[in-house]
């Protein structure tokens, strides 16, 4: 707990630098919210070729993914019909055997509906953890502490994908919401372990302050939780080194959350409630 002051200046720096990137850079819309075109084609034509047909045609790809059925799911900016006909004449030149599976058109209402949406389930999610949290450690102040952590996590993982963004493209999309609402969640998950043992540590010696129950209550969990992060940060690693375009920032915004909501659970968290507390108050 004598290493609160570094842990809030290092969270402070990552919130003012993500909260810079959103304000400036903004975000890379994918066109689950600006609407555009959904295809499934099959064709012997490798992805690299479909691309530069589809961009002298004058339409953004957003992401090109192989499917077990040997075929092309592609995302696009909107097409108009021309566009459509010219692309599949010139690819059926390279292969004859090139045939579409599905084409899909899909508004910006679309979009719409899935941003009021998601920020309804955050709000929704984020009171009753926080009504979770309070009555079930009979005091407020730890949901406070959590939700604070949580939505620390959530701004960083929104800043890391504005610079993504930025830097190599990065769309946010339908999966980067799943991403998002799932950070929500598994954010609290460490936290509530260490709560849960603050309120042990305080049955059994309530004559230490909470800066030493806090402190013992660390030390006896951190090293599961950490073990416990790792094989997920493991697995999230492997799925952005290895995995196709569409699951690769799927995995990079896991990843992010993953390790965000490991590093808030004893750095923002449980420091918070100490603080609320008053480090010298042996009770209440």
């Amino acid at each position: 707990m004598k290493l609160r002051p570094v842990y809030f200046t290092i969270s402070g720096l990552l919130l003012l630098i993500s909260i810079y990137s959103i304000a400036v850079n903004k975000f890379n819309i994918g066109i689950d919210f600006t609407g555009g075109a959904i295809w499934e084609i099959k064709t012997t034509v490798n992805k690299e070729t479909i691309q530069k047909k589809f961009e002298e045609n004058g339409v953004k790809v957003s992401s090109i993914q192989e499917t077990k059925n040997k075929s092309y799911l592609i995302k696009t900016s909107p097409v108009a019909v021309e566009q459509k006909s010219k692309f599949a004449t010139e690819v059926k030149l390279l292969d004859k055997d090139y045939s579409e599976v599905r084409f899909e058109t899909q508004g910006p209402a679309l979009g719409r509906e899935l941003i009021q949406k998601t920020i309804v389930g955050a709000i929704l999610a984020a009171l009753a953890i926080l009504l979770f949290v309070g009555n079930t450690f009979k005091d407020l102040r730890f949901g406070v502490s959590a939700i604070a952590a949580m939505l620390h996590d959530v701004i960083i993982l929104a800043g890391a994908f504005s610079i993504f963004g930025k830097l190599f493209g990065a769309e946010v999309d339908a999966l980067f919401v799943t991403a998002l609402l799932t950070t929500l969640s598994a954010s609290v998950h460490d936290t509530v372990v260490t709560f849960d043992r603050i309120r042990e540590l305080r049955r059994l010696n309530m004559s230490d302050n909470w800066e030493d129950t806090a402190n013992k209550a660390l030390s006896q969990t951190i090293v599961r939780s950490l073990n416990n992060s790792m094989t997920i940060i493991i697995m999230l690693t492997s799925l952005v080194m290895i995995g196709s375009e569409t699951t690769r920032w799927f995995g990079a915004a896991l990843l992010v959350g993953a390790i965000s909501g490991t590093y808030s659970s004893f750095a923002i968290a449980v420091p918070l409630v100490v603080w609320l507390k008053g480090k010298n108050r042996k009770k209440n």
